[in-house]
């Protein structure tokens, strides 16, 4: 079935070809076709269609998980919202494109969009990169969670939203789950959910013959009847924070397809660390999570490695979607401040220490061993810290100043993080990976550091488009007079772009920071700070001057290339960002007089 934007010339054609040894679009090597045709309609005018699809089979059983071409594949997923943080709502295909790789470098490999369908360049960028989609289409249906909310249209729309989205979807190779509904109130408070949902199921059949999706559901009303009811009629269920019920209902069910769709919840912001790790903190007078990993929901998992080892203890589950990959903005429990706490990843892109310990778990040790350690190095003399480190090897060693504090070797069963307590002392800590034989595999070190005394910056491209819709992704950081980073530095800089270039946004990933994103100005967080730049419509030179008060400043060129086709404009930022005359504090020392 084929549909232009025109309302009155929709076509329909069929044509069988062979494809001679086809390659298999799989997750390692993503290979796709594309299908050009050209239709005339009743109009008269002829119509130029392109499709992208690609080989593969897939399917998900009870027992065995989930295969793709015939293999299993178990799903270490995330959930994400629709937004890139200081860029906003609108889709920016370089966005998009630096989030798949960053979440893919933590071992994802598969993407619900929560909670609602992707932009179509988003489903692009998984055939691309090998990533599965499991696509979502409802909040809600007839029974809102909102005053104002999609279920005021359900009845009107519906039918139409289902045919626009399957249609457009459905050649997409990654497509994995067309999910009809994340969290739905009808199918617990009632008989009718159920009605709602077969009726949803048919359209969705309709639109997709081949079955090229699977259909799902997303549900945190699981220990309910009624729900359990519309599960048993849809086969395939995803559990919202249900996974104490996977034993049972597997027993009592066993042609159900299980797996978590949400999963986790573990709240926290970059870089901020409460201690002890032993006491559970949700909230505190900061408006911030730790990322020790001590700052919980109470529907969320009880830690991270309890939740990323949930695949050992029921091996019949697809996998889980945590909750959520990247952070978004809105929805900031447990504060009232702007964006959430519960991303691997801050709104600017960069790693918390959750990510890595996600990594532990997903990445393989043998061709991609890693080892990470948390917090930094810079407290009170004295002071009894809880050091952490994760890692997918087999054994860990901590040191601290050159003196070891043990090796201890992770059960795989019990999670990939190994703790120790130390009385800080300025120097160095260091975390030593071993394998089964003893060989280091890994090491990671934190050194501590004294104020900032420089700015320093990074770009992940040289290069951009000069029509203003590739973007240039800058991170400022500062380093101390001996050159060390200064991960706690809360510095104000000021960012100017001339020449052949403009600046975006800023964005430092701190949830709780009420400055603008589209300023000049603004406050690093817990040592970072994210600069967005565009072309302008020129081609040249880009010249990227970041100051900071008392502070070596730093420059960054960049080029913006030749191009063909319209310029998007884009408005150069507001200024009223963190004025440059504060003075950061960035650590509060404490002294006794006496002891």
């Amino acid at each position: 079935g084929w549909r232009t934007g025109k309302e009155t010339a929709i076509y329909k054609a069929s044509h069988t070809f062979t494809l001679q040894d086809p390659a298999l679009w799989d997750l390692d090597a993503p290979n796709f076709y594309h299908i050009t045709a050209e239709l005339t309609g009743a109009d008269g005018v002829t119509d130029t269609l392109t499709t992208r699809f690609g080989c593969r089979t897939i399917e998900a059983t009870p027992d065995c998980g989930l295969l793709v071409n015939h293999k299993r594949v178990l799903i270490k997923g995330v959930c994400i919202h629709h937004d890139f943080g200081c860029l906003g709502s609108a889709f920016e295909y370089s966005a998009a494109k630096r989030q798949l790789e960053i979440l893919k470098s933590m071992g994802v490999n598969s993407i619900r969009t929560g909670h609602t369908p992707p932009a179509p360049q988003f489903m692009d960028l998984a055939d691309e990169m090998g990533i599965l989609m499991d696509v979502e289409s409802f909040d809600c249906w007839r029974s809102g969670k909102n005053p104002y909310d999609y279920g005021r249209f359900f009845d009107e729309w519906q039918e139409k939203d289902v045919a626009s989205w399957i249609r457009r979807d459905r050649n997409h190779p990654s497509l994995l789950f067309w999910c009809i509904g994340n969290e739905i109130y009808d199918t617990h408070a009632g008989s009718e959910g159920a009605d709602t949902m077969r009726m949803l199921l048919a359209e969705v059949a309709a639109h997709d013959p081949a079955r090229n999706g699977i259909p799902t559901l997303g549900s945190n009303y699981m220990p309910w009847e009624n729900t359990q009811h519309c599960a048993d009629i849809i086969k395939v269920a995803g559990y919202n924070y249900g996974e104490r019920l996977y034993a049972s209902h597997h027993e009592k069910h066993p042609d159900w397809v299980i797996y978590g769709s949400e999963t986790s919840s573990i709240v926290q912001s970059r870089g901020i660390y409460h201690f002890p790790l032993s006491q559970s903190l949700l909230s505190d007078d900061d408006l911030q999570c730790s990322s020790l990993g001590n700052s919980r929901t109470s529907w969320g998992a009880e830690s991270w490695d309890v939740c990323l080892q949930s695949e050992q203890r029921w091996p019949f589950t697809l996998g889980q979607y945590l909750w959520a990959g990247w952070d978004y903005i809105g929805e900031p429990t447990p504060y009232h401040t702007r964006s959430s706490y519960f991303g691997t990843i801050d709104t600017a892109g960069f790693p918390k220490d959750a990510y890595y310990v996600v990594q532990a778990a997903w990445l393989d040790p043998k061709t991609h061993p890693m080892v990470h350690l948390f917090p930094y190095w810079d407290f009170n003399e004295g002071q009894l810290i809880d050091l952490c480190a994760c890692t997918n090897a087999h054994s860990v060693e901590l040191f601290v100043n050159g003196e070891s504090l043990g090796r201890k070797v992770l059960d795989s069963a019990k999670g990939r993080t190994a703790s120790w307590q130390a009385a800080y002392h300025p120097g160095s800590v260091k975390v030593v990976a071993y394998d089964e034989n003893g060989k280091v595999v890994a090491t990671d070190e934190q050194d501590s550091f004294d104020d900032s005394a420089m700015v320093c910056l990074q770009a992940d491209r040289k290069t951009i488009s000069g029509d203003g819709r590739e973007l240039a992704f800058i991170t400022i950081t500062t380093r101390d007079k001996n050159g060390n980073p200064v991960r706690n530095a809360n510095d104000c800089v000021t960012v100017r772009v001339n020449g052949a270039g403009v600046l975006v946004g800023l964005d430092n990933g701190d949830s709780a920071d009420p400055d603008e994103y589209q300023t000049d100005s603004r406050r690093l967080f817990s040592g970072m700070l994210l600069a967005v730049v565009a072309g302008n419509g020129r081609t040249g030179t880009i010249t990227v001057d970041v100051t900071a008060p008392g502070l070596r400043p730093a420059v960054l060129t960049l080029n913006a290339a030749p191009f063909e086709g319209p310029v998007r404009r884009r408005l150069p930022p507001l200024t009223f960002g963190g004025s440059t005359q504060e003075i950061p504090v960035r650590k509060l020392t404490l002294t006794a007089e006496r002891t």
